[in-house]
Parts: structure tokens; C-alpha cells; sequence
């Protein structure tokens, strides 16, 4: 039946659509915020905000596209029981076992996509932001400061004012600093200026100029010096992981490491795409409801069952890190057990059982 099947993926594919907007917006304000307090901190260059924001929701990918198809498809197959669609399949001779084709022509490219995400996106968007944060934080112009406008440094730590910039950013001319510090006040010039870098810290490296230090109030206790060359801290910018750090590693690489650590970031990896699926199948037979029935306690216990899902894969890969679990076992023991359990109540859903005898019959006989 081509067009019931065209009919059905319609209306999965577009409940399921609208569910992942309304998650990705509510995702995006999460990530956004985490970004913002980066840069605000100076740990993040403000110049690399978009991209840093982009690199996250990638990351992300993995945990927010499930959760979306699971509640897309409970909606979808809910609003047919609702409406009475359903009933009319079924007295047709379509049974819930007959959605299998239209909802897996929508479940399989989502779990192939977040099986991408998981296994080589995911980790590639890290790996790349970790770069682009330590290349930016040894450029001047991704740090924020501009020839010609005064600056504020990120997490109150003063005002910079240049005077001209070369065009890659990294030789300074006529710098002018401003900082507080408790009841004083620092005043530094300078002719020529540098951005240095040392690890997560940061320095501005002047040289021919005045530093002037004094009170806020209104006292005389001024001091000043002329020097040669003088360094000015800068809030630390965003250390980079390890280079053995299996978080920033290839999927690849990972399958070659014995770690604990890397056995267990491995199978984080290759659980979402398989809760996916899981979560995809008991979503069909946790939909079914009576006509005109309030279909929200139904999504409630989706919900549920993914919080209590995503939550055991994070502390298995916890246990598994910290050697309390044997890595032979890594994540199957919950991955296949909701795989089967799944499957077992999507095939289940509509058959009728054999009908129960009275226990006053029995006796009679």
C-alpha cells in the first residue's frame, strides 16, 4: 500500500520534525549560555562565538535527536489513535505491526545520522574547537581589541585602548591599559605591545612606556615608572585537552587503545544510535490510547524512559572508566535488554490474548 506508507512517513516524519525544532531551540539556549560565560570569563575569544556555538550543537547531536524522534513519534501515532485513524487501519486489516515500513523509512536515516554524529562528527567538532580556541586566544583580533577603540577585557579585568594594529593582528602600537584593583587603580602606556602566550596564560608584552599606580580615592599616593618592557597578565584563555585525552580521539584510534578510559568512551559512542532505535520501536505501543483519551501521560512516560535511559548510559561509562564495571561487558547490558524489550513491545502491541476462564466455570466443570 504505497500510499498508506507515503501517508503514514508524512505524518511521522512531520511530527517528528516539529518535536526537534522545539528541542534544538531549547538546546540552543542552553549551549548559548555555556558559550557567553566562556567568553565572558576570557577563556573563549568573542570572535569565535558562532563557531564555537555550531561546533557544540554537533556535539550534541547524539543526546537530543533521540529524545526528538521518541517524542515525534509519540505524538504522530497518538494523534492517529486519537483521532480514530488507527481503528479504522486496523478494521482494515492494518495492524500496528503494519507501521513497521513507514516508521523504519524514517527511524533507519535518523539512527545512520546519529551514528554519524556519535561516531566521527562528534568527536571531530571537539577535536576542531579545541584548535580554533587555541589558535584565536594568539590572535589579537580574535581576543576582541581593535585599533582605534577601547576594549573591555573579559571578567572586569580593564580597559585596553590601541592605537594601531598590524593586519594579522599580532604586533600592537600606542597601547593604552587601564585596571582596578580593590581601592587602586593601574594606568600603563606603552609605544610598541605583543600578545604572548604561555600555556592557558595570556600576556600583553610591552615595551617603552609608563605605569602609573595610585589610589581611587582622593589621596596623593601616586607612584610612577618608566620601563623597557613590561608584561600585563590577561584572563587564561581555554587550556587544550591532552593529546591522549579518548574524549578528543578518533572512533578509530579508540578501537586500538586497551585504556579503560578509552574502552569506555568507545561504547558511548556506539550506545545512542542503538537507545535511538529502542526508543523509536517502544514508542508505537506506548502511543496506544483510547479515543478522546488526554494523550500527555503517554509522553510523560516516554520522557521518563529516556531520562532513565540516557542517565544509565552516562554512569556506565562512568563505571566503565573507573574499572567498577569489566569492560567485556562495556554498555551491552543496557543497550540489547531495551533492544529486545523494545522490539518484543512493538510486535506485541495488538494481538489479543487468549481469552481467561472464570475460575466459577472451572468449578462448575
Amino acid at each position: 500500500m504505497p500510499k498508506l506508507d507515503t501517508y503514514l512517513f508524512r505524518e511521522f516524519a512531520q511530527s517528528t520534525f516539529a518535536a526537534l525544532v522545539v528541542l534544538m531551540i531549547v538546546s540552543l539556549g542552553g549551549v548559548f549560555a555555556d558559550v557567553l560565560g566562556d567568553i565572558a570569563r576570557g577563556r573563549v575569544p568573542a570572535g569565535l562565538m558562532l563557531s564555537q556555538l555550531g561546533l557544540m550543537v554537533l556535539n550534541y547531536l547524539p543526546l537530543i535527536l533521540p529524545l526528538g524522534l521518541m517524542l515525534g513519534l509519540l505524538l504522530a501515532v497518538g494523534r492517529l489513535y486519537r483521532d480514530s485513524e488507527m481503528p479504522v487501519l486496523v478494521a482494515t486489516g492494518v495492524g500496528p505491526r503494519r507501521l513497521l515500513r513507514p516508521l523504519m523509512m524514517l527511524v533507519l536515516p535518523v539512527v545512520v545520522f546519529i551514528a554519524a554524529c556519535s561516531l566521527w562528527l562528534g568527536p571531530w567538532a571537539n577535536d576542531y574547537s579545541q584548535r580554533m580556541v587555541a589558535e584565536g586566544n594568539r590572535n589579537l583580533l580574535l581576543a576582541g581589541l581593535e585599533a582605534g577603540r577601547f576594549v573591555e577585557l573579559p571578567g572586569g579585568g580593564g580597559v585596553v585602548y590601541v592605537g594601531a594594529m598590524s593586519g594579522e593582528g599580532s604586533a600592537l602600537g600606542r597601547v593604552f591599559v587601564y585596571r582596578e584593583d580593590g581601592e587602586r587603580m593601574d594606568v600603563t602606556t606603552a609605544r610598541t605591545g605583543r600578545l604572548a602566550v604561555d600555556g592557558a596564560e595570556r600576556y600583553l608584552d610591552l615595551g617603552e612606556g609608563f605605569r602609573v599606580e595610585g589610589p581611587l580615592a582622593d589621596t596623593l599616593d601616586f607612584r610612577m615608572m618608566r620601563y623597557q618592557r613590561n608584561e600585563l597578565r590577561l584572563p587564561d584563555a581555554e587550556t587544550r585537552a591532552a593529546e591522549d585525552d579518548p574524549e578528543y580521539a578518533t572512533t578509530v584510534a579508540l578501537l586500538g587503545d586497551p585504556r579503560p578510559e578509552a574502552r569506555a568512551q568507545l561504547h558511548a559512542r556506539i550506545a545512542p544510535p542503538l537507545l535511538a532505535l529502542a526508543f523509536a520501536l517502544l514508542a508505537v505501543p506506548l502511543a496506544r490510547s483510547p479515543p478522546r483519551q488526554a494523550r500527555y501521560g503517554r509522553i510523560a512516560l516516554g520522557f521518563l524512559a529516556y531520562v532513565v535511559g540516557m542517565n544509565l548510559m552516562s554512569l556506565g561509562t562512568r563505571w566503565l572508566a573507573d574499572g567498577k564495571l569489566p569492560l567485556p561487558l562495556g554498555l551491552w547490558w543496557l543497550v540489547l535488554p531495551l533492544l529486545a524489550f523494545g522490539a518484543w513491545m512493538y510486535f506485541r502491541d495488538g494481538r489479543v490474548g487468549a481469552p481467561r476462564r472464570r475460575r466459577g466455570a472451572e468449578v462448575a466443570r
